[in-house]
């Protein structure tokens, strides 16, 4: 499992993130605090306090494709 610090600030970046993500067959969490929802969730992620970084956890080993996607999210 791997685990990136994510920064959404706004609905567009929401939506652009849940495009990125939903591309790759990954099983992939949000979790902010003590609540986790599916990534590719976009109603989860605005379920989500969002004026905080959130992590991304990614359940594989082997994701630099998905990282590289990553990057404009990423803290």
């Amino acid at each position: 499992m791997k685990s990136i610090p994510i920064k959404l600030s706004f609905a567009e970046e929401v939506k652009a993130f849940v495009n990125v993500v939903s591309r790759y067959p990954y099983e992939m969490d949000l979790r902010a605090g003590r609540h986790v929802v599916d990534a590719k969730s976009i109603l989860g992620i605005f379920s989500l306090d969002l004026s905080k970084p959130i992590s991304l956890e990614v359940y594989a080993e082997e994701c630099d494709d998905l990282l590289g996607d990553l990057k404009p999210f990423t803290i």
